[in-house]
C-alpha cells in the first residue's frame, strides 16, 4: 500500500510567538503535492525550503477559511513560485466563495502590478499565475490521477471548512479550525490520519470554545466517535509550545488509539497495514 508523506511546515495558534502558523503538505504516492493552508508571512517558503520543499513545487491549496494566519502566505508563495517558474501552470486555491473573496481581497490589497479579478491573478506581462476555485461543501475534486478531497462545514467563521484528502486507499482529514463539530466527526469516519486543532486543554474550555477553537479533549472525542487511526495535534498555542504533554495526555482519555502533537518541520508517513 503507497504511503502518504504528511509535512507540517506551521502548526502554531494564531497567537503563537513560537511556532509558525498552519500550513501542511501532503505529498501522494502518485505525485500530487497539496498545500493545506498557507500559514502567514513567509514562514511556508522558509520552513518548506529546509527541507526540500519549494514554492514552485505546489499546484494546490486547499484553505480551510480566511483567517490571515491561514491564508496570509499566499502573496508570497504565488510571488515566490512566479519569479522561478515563471511558465508555470496557475497555482489552484481551493475553498468555499466566502475564503475566495478574502483572498481575492488579500491579493487586490499586496499586489503591486498584478491583476485581481473574479478568476484569478494574472502578471503586468498577461501571464495567470493564481485561478480560484470555488467548492461547495460535499463536492469532491479531483486533483490526481488517484488524489480527491472534500470539503465539509466545521464551526468556526462563516464559510470556515475542514478537508478529507483521499489516495491510493489512505484518508486524511485536516479541521482546520473549529469547535467540537458532529459535522466533523461525519466527515472524518474511518480517516487513517486525524488532524486537528487543540488549543487548549479542559481547564480553558470555555475561553477556547469563546474563540471558536477545541480543546484537546474535544479532539479526542472527534477522533474516538469517528474511528480515526491516529490523532494528531496541531494549532498549538503559547502556553503549551514547550510541554505539550498535557494536550497528549487529555485527548488520549478520549481516544484509545495514537496521540501526538504536531511540531513545526515534523514529517510523517501515512500508510494502511
Amino acid at each position: 500500500m503507497p504511503d502518504v508523506k504528511v509535512t507540517f511546515l506551521g502548526t502554531g495558534a494564531g497567537n503563537c510567538i513560537l511556532r509558525a502558523h498552519t500550513a501542511i503538505v501532503l505529498d501522494c504516492a502518485d505525485g500530487t503535492r497539496l498545500l493545506l493552508d498557507a500559514a502567514s508571512g513567509n514562514s511556508a517558503l522558509r520552513h518548506g525550503a529546509m527541507l526540500g520543499i519549494y514554492a514552485e513545487d505546489f499546484e494546490h491549496v486547499l484553505l480551510s477559511h480566511r483567517h490571515g494566519d491561514h491564508m496570509g502566505g499566499l502573496p508570497h508563495i504565488q510571488g515566490r513560485r512566479t519569479q522561478v517558474a515563471p511558465d508555470a501552470a496557475p497555482l489552484v486555491i481551493h475553498s468555499l466563495e466566502p475564503s475566495i473573496e478574502g483572498v481575492q481581497r488579500l491579493f487586490r490589497a499586496t499586489s503591486i502590478t498584478h491583476q485581481v479579478d473574479q478568476d484569478g491573478v494574472t502578471t503586468s506581462e498577461g501571464n495567470r499565475v493564481v485561478n480560484w476555485n470555488p467548492v461547495e461543501t460535499g463536492q469532491w475534486i479531483q486533483l490526481g490521477t488517484e488524489v480527491r478531497a472534500s470539503a465539509f462545514a466545521v464551526n468556526h467563521i462563516g464559510g470556515a471548512v475542514g478537508w478529507r484528502v483521499e489516495t491510493g486507499g489512505i484518508s486524511v482529514v485536516f479541521s482546520g479550525d473549529t469547535r467540537y463539530s458532529d459535522n466533523l466527526v461525519e466527515a472524518s469516519q474511518g480517516a487513517d490520519l486525524l488532524i486537528h486543532e487543540a488549543l487548549s486543554t479542559e481547564d480553558d474550555q470555555e475561553g477556547t470554545d469563546r474563540r471558536g477553537h477545541s480543546t484537546a479533549a474535544e479532539a479526542g472525542r472527534a477522533a474516538a466517535l469517528a474511528g480515526a487511526g491516529q490523532l494528531i495535534l496541531t494549532h498549538i498555542d503559547t502556553p503549551f509550545h514547550r510541554d505539550t504533554q498535557p494536550l497528549i495526555d487529555e485527548a488520549r482519555r478520549e481516544f484509545g488509539g495514537p496521540v501526538s502533537v504536531a511540531d513545526d518541520l515534523l514529517q510523517i508517513s501515512v500508510s494502511r497495514p
